[in-house]
């Protein structure tokens, strides 16, 4: 018997040794799920706005030749409105779910309650204050962190925000291309 380990030794070695990696999956999964959620509703509240809506930006100051240097830009992507939106965006994350893929056993986050009103499919996805607060934290950590990055992409249209910011800026999602690519 001796110099035999026991066997049940052997399970708890094995799985501790695996417990970090599904931990950091889960991380990731959420990280990226939550980036992708953020863009997504940012991207819907900017579609919201009168397009003929407009700020003034730049300088109030009278120059010596007596005029302005002001200029007025689209209300929707201006720099005031991002941000106006980054301190509340993140409170929408209480509309999703928690959905695992039955082959890879990756989670995604999905919208459970249309901004139209429209019947959802919410077959497989789990909905509960747990997911929705995690979602919610998680988001509110990328909004700060990566505050100016969701600027700078945002205030100019531009396609596959998501795939461009989530996962080659912040790398949040490294395994995006196994993402589908869902519209609103």
């Amino acid at each position: 018997m001796r110099g035999r380990i026991p066997p049940a030794l052997c399970l708890a070695a094995a799985l501790a040794a695996l417990l970090p990696a599904a931990c950091a999956r889960r991380s990731q999964d959420l990280h990226c799920g939550a980036c992708r959620a953020l863009v997504d509703e940012l991207e819907w509240e900017i579609a919201q706005v009168d397009p003929r809506k407009t700020i003034q930006m730049g300088s109030f100051r009278i120059n010596p030749d007596g005029s302005q240097s002001v200029v007025e830009v689209p209300y929707a992507r201006s720099e005031a409105h991002l941000t106006e939106l980054l301190e509340r965006v993140c409170e929408k994350m209480k509309e999703y779910g928690e959905k695992v893929d039955p082959s890879t056993h990756r989670k995604s986050y999905v919208r459970v309650i249309s901004h139209d009103g429209t019947k959802m499919d919410l077959s497989g996805v789990k909905i509960d204050g747990d997911v929705a607060s995690s979602l919610k934290f998680a988001c509110e950590s990328i909004a700060e962190e990566y505050e100016d990055e969701l600027i700078e992409f945002l205030s100019h249209e531009a396609d596959h925000v998501k795939d461009r910011l989530c996962s080659k800026r912040t790398d949040l999602c490294d395994h995006a291309l196994h993402i589908p690519h869902d519209e609103l």
